[in-house]
């Protein structure tokens, strides 16, 4: 029979953040790209929660600008309310978080994809991987459509053999009852792809006009909003914002809950995936928690043009009866009307452990993925890795080394160091303490991190890239200014340090100094600070970091420093690690399972310990004298 045959560089299989990212970087990357989606209305979908941001995955979608990727500037084209989380605590752990318009949100991503050169969308079902002598050679669709291609990107989400379940209720379907992907699993483990099941939910959409807010507390945005992208004009984004709404579950909503867990498929044995411990629903918080007496819900809108609104903190998969008696319970629920039910879903994923950290196959020459397909969770992780592995798709076709953004470079280097290299039984979600490095990798620097690499990969334009050497220079200058900028005990200086509840100066001292102190920043001396230059805010933000955190920061160059010495240390593939004598068989057959790529890395496996990291850099020393001997 005929069939369709196409030849495109690179396929990217599925349109989510993952999808959208890997895709845009391809084409934006001069490679004639197809994306596949098996709708084209579910392009960037928001399926769960209506907000990007949030603890640690603020400081994600900052590193996705700052390379490049895209997802920092549609939110902030289509945001309706915005706040800086942790502002009490240290800088290290401030993330942006801002509630989306869902709708506008897919509607101007696909804008962009649609509007950007080498990039086609097809709404077809991917059936099959194509591979060849261990390389993959392009994709088959459900009609068997060919598609050639040179590298493929897989990004599917939660669609591969998903179903959504409430109570008894089964749905064969992906979220939002959108068609899921039957087929492509067994062409995957066909290939020797080893795959999980997963499972994750969400909660109800209920109806804005059967809220009773009088019983609510109110949630406002920032008073002053902060952009997620660098390239955003600040200004822009002052707007009216839409409010959330905070409740709490109580007593009665936990009995309701109690009594129905038999009915529930996570506690009856109908549900196979694992489910993730950092967002768990409602039913296991109140199992787990069961000293607590209430749970916070927060009521978000879904957009601006629609009444549906989020139940955050309530996801379920109890009996539809059960979820109107369940959220009934809550106060300022008494009334509501649900308009979509919440549900669980379970769907096929990959182990990473299979992946290089550039997200390449093993296996498979010029197949990557990225995504919820690498058993995460969450729409920023996504986003970071569909970039990743788009780009290194790319590098891939230039035959130049792929991208790998290491533990002390970024949080996206930590999220695919820990995906590759742990153990990884439940969907893996972004928090700030996965990072060692903390205090260096922060949301607000996340441009002077990553914006070279951007520039050297081809994603980031002369004129930005001149922008962030002007920057550096700008707070280098600055910050050596205020070291040697010496202070009086003058009339002035008490006045000012009295203003702001902080001790008095008996004798002379540095600006630096005074900066050090809790209480006092650089922009609150501005006054005693006379020859101080007009400098912009985002340099002025660094200058005082760097001054208030100087020791810190140091301590932490120097860990890194140590961290590089072990990452440097390549090792060599497809290595038999039974030839080296002195290690355990432990950690021998970890090794020679996993294939580390350097000595950082082998030392992260669980089951290798720092012993045997010592007796592999006594054998790498002997190995290379030898070689060099030879």
């Amino acid at each position: 029979m005929p069939c369709v045959r196409e030849e495109y560089d690179i396929c990217v299989v599925g349109a989510g953040h993952a999808g959208c990212e890997a895709a845009l970087a391809c084409a934006r990357l001069g490679f004639q790209t197809i994306m596949f989606t098996v709708s084209v209305e579910s392009i960037a979908l928001m399926p769960c929660n209506p907000n990007i941001g949030g603890t640690s995955k603020g400081h994600l979608v900052r590193e996705i600008d700052a390379l490049g990727g895209q997802m920092g500037i549609n939110i902030d084209k289509t945001f309706i309310q915005s706040k800086m989380l942790n502002v009490s605590k240290g800088p290290a752990v401030h993330s942006l978080r801002a509630q989306a318009d869902k709708a506008e949100y897919s509607r101007r991503m696909r804008m962009t994809l649609e509007n950007t050169d080498n990039l086609t969308i097809r709404q077809a079902e991917v059936t099959e991987l194509m591979v060849e002598h261990g390389a993959v050679k392009g994709v088959k669709t459900f009609s068997g459509a060919m598609y050639f291609s040179k590298a493929v990107v897989l990004c599917t989400g939660t669609y591969l053999k998903s179903r959504c379940l409430y109570g008894d209720t089964v749905n064969y379907t992906g979220p939002n009852g959108l068609q899921s992907a039957d087929c492509l699993s067994e062409s995957l483990r066909e290939h020797g792809i080893e795959l999980f099941r997963f499972k994750t939910g969400t909660p109800a959409r209920i109806d804005r006009r059967s809220v009773d807010f009088s019983k609510m507390q109110e949630q406002k945005g920032d008073e002053r909003v902060v952009p997620f992208s660098f390239t955003t004009d600040p200004e822009e984004v002052q707007i009216d914002q839409a409010s959330c709404w905070l409740t709490y579950t109580n007593l009665k909503t936990h009995e309701i809950i109690k009594d129905n867990l038999d009915r529930s498929p996570l506690y009856s044995g109908m549900i196979e995936g694992t489910g993730p411990r950092y967002c768990p629903s409602i039913e296991d918080k109140v199992v787990k928690f069961a000293d607590k007496e209430r749970h916070q819900v927060f009521i978000e809108p879904e957009g601006l043009y629609t009444n549906e609104m989020y139940v955050g903190g309530m996801s379920s998969s109890l009996p539809e009866d059960v979820q109107y008696q369940m959220y009934r319970s809550v106060a300022g629920l008494e009334h509501v009307k649900i308009v979509r039910n919440a549900y669980a879903i379970e769907y096929d994923c990959i182990n990473p452990r299979q992946l290089y950290p550039s997200l390449e196959f093993k296996k498979i020459k010029g197949l990557f993925s990225g995504g919820q397909f690498n058993g995460s969770s969450g729409y920023e992780e996504a986003a970071a890795q569909g970039l990743v592995a788009g780009v290194n798709a790319a590098m891939s076709l230039k035959g130049k080394e792929p991208l790998v953004l290491d533990r002390s470079t970024s949080y996206i280097g930590v999220l695919i160091d820990d995906l590759v290299t742990k153990d990884n039984h439940e969907p893996y979600r972004m928090m700030t303490s996965r990072a060692e490095y903390r205090l260096l990798l922060r949301q607000d620097n996340a441009d002077l991190r990553l914006t070279k690499i951007g520039y050297e990969i081809g994603l980031i334009d002369q004129k930005r890239y001149e922008g962030i050497l002007e920057k550096e220079r700008l707070i280098e200058q600055e910050t050596e200014r205020v070291q040697h900028v010496n202070i009086g005990a003058n009339a002035l200086v008490q006045k000012v340090l009295k203003e702001h509840k902080s001790t008095p100066l008996k004798t002379g001292t540095t600006l630096a100094e005074l900066i050090r102190r809790p209480e006092l920043s650089y922009e609150s001396l501005a006054e005693i600070d006379e020859e101080r230059p007009l400098l912009p805010a985002d340099v002025a933000e660094q200058v005082n970091i760097n001054i208030k955190y100087d020791g810190y920061i140091r301590r932490q160059l120097k860990q890194v420093k140590e961290f590089k010495k072990l990452e440097k240390k390549k090792l060599p593939e497809h290595f038999d690690y039974n030839q080296v004598n002195s290690l355990r068989i432990e950690a021998k057959q970890k090794l020679n399972l996993c294939q580390p790529v350097n000595v950082g890395q082998a030392s992260r496996f669980s089951g290798v310990s720092p012993a045997d990291i010592s007796v592999l850099l006594v054998y790498l020393e002997q190995m290379n004298r030898k070689n060099s001997e030879d």
